[in-house]
């Protein structure tokens, strides 16, 4: 699926048909799209029903990274922009293999900065890019790879490493994500499908948000019953 959705034209319901203001990046996290999904180093479905995923977390961001950030038409002196560094590495004809970069910063993510340094610049200026943040001084940063692998057409491998390029330690956290696509909120199906941690966690584990469960099922209308397991 897409690296971005929010600010499209097809997410667009506003009046004034300005798509960026409807739908800008702070809301991405806690609205539903309706065409499609975006994330990090994402693949689905051919109908997106079931997506899988990464999002990270350095313990500084005020938020999780689960996608892309990037200006608006308006924020940037030269239009839109995202403002991450990622590469797309290696990929077969049939998507049988596939594998990208991302480079995640340590320190908090310079969120306002880019926007409002951006927004003062003309469109003769050059762009201020997330480099010149000095964020990735020192190599303080995460090489992030994200490789998958197919043994067949029903049977999907992941594999996450990440690399430390800094000379001190530091604090990141990596969320494999799987999700199905939300129908039920725009009124096409009332049936909900279900996400389980096979075995059940108990109520105990559940409140310290010690969930070591390895095995999640995933039942669908559609799809029907689908396992994701998880190793490290």
């Amino acid at each position: 699926y897409q690296r971005r959705v929010r600010g499209t034209v097809r997410e667009d319901y506003s009046h004034s048909g300005d798509a960026w203001s409807f739908f800008p990046h702070d809301h991405a996290r806690s609205r539903v799209y309706r065409w499609n999904e975006d994330g990090i180093a994402g693949v689905s479905n051919r109908y997106q029903n079931l997506c899988l995923g990464i999002a990270l977390w350095n313990g500084k961001d005020p938020i999780i990274k689960e996608r892309f950030f990037g200006l608006t038409g308006s924020e940037g002196n030269h239009g839109e922009d995202v403002k991450e560094y990622y590469f797309y590495l290696d990929n077969t004809p049939t998507h049988s293999y596939m594998k990208m970069l991302y480079k995640y910063p340590q320190a908090e993510y310079p969120y306002s900065a880019l926007i409002e340094e951006n927004r003062k610049r003309s469109r003769f200026e050059p762009e201020y890019e997330l480099i010149d943040t000095g964020i990735f001084k020192n190599d303080a940063y995460f090489d992030v790879f994200v490789e998958y692998a197919k043994a067949d057409q029903e049977d999907i491998l992941c594999t996450i490493s990440v690399y430390n390029r800094g000379s001190e330690e530091s604090r990141i956290d990596i969320l494999p994500h799987i999700w199905f696509r939300n129908y039920w909120s725009w009124g096409y199906t009332s049936d909900k499908p279900v996400l389980e941690s096979d075995p059940p966690p108990s109520e105990e584990a559940a409140n310290n948000h010690e969930l070591k469960s390895q095995k999640v099922i995933c039942r669908h209308k559609h799809l029907g019953t689908r396992y994701y397991y998880l190793h490290e």
